[in-house]
């Protein structure tokens, strides 16, 4: 089987995400798998190119042993023109792909590469299927554009010829949406659990930090978005008088400089630690450091509906996790399962100590693998690889 990955994110410096690990488990099983992408992090370049060229990468995410091809057509890199160049030059890569590469199976995420793919792909009689793991018109950083997006979204949702979910509560808004719901399923993300597992040493990586064996370590990682109610976190943590409760925080994004200002100007330097963006190789060492993992987002629509995927591998290192109670965490995971809920991210600190107090870290932790279990990678690649085959 040939699979054409498209999406409007970084697959190269972005984190591994549910379709990087599917992409990767496929090619593993042999089929044939391409990626065209989008280098959304253009801003943040120091020397810019005002138009970039084609780059051809080979890419290992999950597995080292596993390379994908990722295309990056050019693009204008200036504001709003970027999305106005990739009409041209992104339609005229899936044109060239499915000429050279002839996919059996497009499989889609975000909204502007799906809607050039979709006609082109409808006539080579080449099955569509888009992927869902975000509400992806909330994404767009230009608000102005959100209506249109959202316009376009639902476009693609109504013409593919399978929606894919990683959960209940995003399959319900594409049928919301305009999705047909036969035409409907959830696959769930999934756990490498030979990645991670309860054997994974922390050790070293608490002492690298100056983490005590006394500490109680609270740990967040991913994109650092305005809305991820680390802010709040950091308030409160600041207004304890103990020093034994340690906030580990890894990765960057948008909210990561105003963290930074925040750990200097509440002289937090002894209580928080800010890593950047790590290698996803040494997840599975920091999540085995940490004693309470954190998703203390704010319940906004862009995280209403959702489940991400460090959700899963909070839980499969044992680790109980606080998080907002979202109606797509409540639905994925239900109650007395290892998530300790919270209304408000200022809530996370006072939780934190509930815990501790009642000594109940490990115990719920236990929940949390025990409920996450069913989440094998091996087991969803094998639900993903057959509705493939099915759809073509």
């Amino acid at each position: 089987m040939k699979i054409l990955f498209l999406q409007d994110t970084d697959w190269i410096k972005r984190n591994p995400h549910q379709q990087v690990h599917l992409a990767e488990r496929m090619v593993q099983r042999d089929h044939e798998v391409r990626v065209i992408d989008y280098e959304i992090l253009w801003h943040d370049e120091k020397k810019r190119e005002l138009l970039s060229k084609k780059k051809i990468h080979t890419v290992s995410k999950v597995f080292p042993d596993v390379k994908i091809t990722v295309i990056r057509p050019p693009i204008l890199k200036i504001l709003l023109l970027d999305y106005i160049s990739m009409l041209f030059t992104y339609s005229r890569e899936i044109k060239h792909q499915i000429k050279e590469f002839k996919p059996d199976v497009i499989f889609s995420m975000d909204i502007l590469i799906a809607f050039l793919a979709y006609p082109l792909a409808k006539r080579h009689g080449i099955r569509v299927v888009y992927y869902t793991i975000d509400i992806d018109y909330r994404l767009i950083p230009y608000q102005f554009l959100q209506p249109l997006g959202k316009w376009l979204e639902s476009w693609n949702i109504r013409r593919a010829d399978l929606v894919l979910s990683i959960n209940e509560g995003l399959r319900e808004y594409t049928i919301r949406m305009g999705a047909d719901p036969k035409k409907t399923m959830v696959i769930r993300a999934g756990v490498d659990f030979q990645r991670f597992h309860s054997g994974v040493n922390g050790d070293e990586i608490r002492k690298k930090y100056g983490i005590g064996q006394d500490d109680t370590l609270l740990f967040f990682v991913g994109w650092l978005y305005h809305f991820s109610g680390l802010k709040e976190v950091v308030v409160e943590l600041s207004k304890i008088k103990r020093d034994d409760i340690k906030l580990l925080i890894v990765g960057d994004g948008d909210g990561y400089d105003d963290l930074k200002q925040m750990m200097s100007d509440y002289h937090l330097e002894n209580k928080m630690i800010m890593t950047g963006k790590q290698p996803y190789d040494l997840l599975p060492q920091y999540l085995a450091a940490a004693d309470i993992c954190l998703l203390p987002a704010y319940n906004n629509e862009i995280m209403r509906d959702i489940v991400p995927i460090k959700m899963y591998e909070y839980m499969a290192m044992g680790n109980p996790v606080i998080a907002t109670r979202l109606p797509g965490i409540e639905k994925e995971f239900g109650d007395d399962n290892g998530i300790i809920f919270i209304n408000n991210s200022n809530e996370t600190v006072n939780r934190s100590l509930e815990l501790i107090e009642k000594g109940v870290i490990i115990s719920e932790g236990k929940k949390a693998r025990k409920f996450i279990e069913k989440n094998d990678w091996n087991k969803i690649t094998d639900d993903f690889e057959k509705v493939l085959k099915e759809l073509i």
